[in-house]
């Protein structure tokens, strides 16, 4: 079984006990964090292999939270609130959260998706590397380059551009991108898939009239191009 050092950022003492009891029961060891600021302070001098990650804490939101852990490094994020709006859900996609569950959850739920995004994590540390129509990903340093120029990818759009570059010519719904790429129900949020792209495309100066790389297949999802 995979188990990792998670940090539960919680201000709600009783959550956070929930939390741990059953991330504990599961194996992981757990350090909890009651606000923004210490949140930080714990992720930077412990280097946890997961974040569980509350939007309302006092003194630094999760949002603001969200941003510099990205600005640092690429430690799997979970989002756990009680705010479930579509305007939440996407600002917290956007900075870069790699799950997002909405309280009250099912903490069997949260744990069982605290182990496949630590899967996906470790998964992505150890595949073969990708080169294919002037394209090349390196899994191990999550490194991207275009015609030899380096291609700078949050770790969202990452994981979004080896799904598709992994099966070139496989036709991808929306649902099935997403949940291949980030390993969850977008909950019913599948446009946001259509955004992701267009953010995508533009790094890799990808023309959607006259792909290269991904192809829009309409009505569908998308595909990359298997062209050489």
């Amino acid at each position: 079984m995979l188990t990792g050092r998670i940090l539960v950022a919680e201000d709600d003492p009783q959550q956070a006990k929930v939390l741990t009891l059953y991330l504990e029961r599961e194996g992981h060891s757990v350090v909890v964090a009651t606000d923004g600021l210490s949140a930080l302070e714990e992720i930077r001098r412990r280097q946890p292999d997961l974040v569980l990650l509350d939007i309302m804490m006092p003194h630094l939101d999760g949002l603001d939270v969200c941003r510099v852990i990205r600005s640092e490094s690429d430690i799997p994020i979970m989002m756990v609130t009680a705010r479930s709006t579509e305007e939440d859900l996407l600002a917290g996609l956007d900075l870069g959260a790699d799950d997002y569950i909405s309280k009250p959850y099912k903490p069997r739920e949260l744990v069982a998706r605290v182990r496949a995004l630590l899967r996906r994590h470790s998964r992505a540390t150890v595949d073969e590397g990708i080169s294919l129509n002037g394209l090349e990903v390196d899994a191990v340093r999550h490194e991207v380059t275009v015609d030899g120029e380096s291609v700078d990818l949050t770790a969202k759009e990452f994981d979004l551009l080896t799904t598709l570059a992994s099966e070139p010519g496989r036709v991808f719904s929306r649902a099935q991108m997403l949940e291949r790429a980030f390993g969850f129900d977008y909950q019913g949020l599948e446009r946001t898939a259509d955004a992701h792209i267009r953010t995508l495309r533009r790094k890799l100066g990808d023309d959607p009239n006259e792909p290269r790389f991904i192809e829009t297949v309409y009505g569908v999802g998308y595909r990359f191009l298997d062209v050489q």
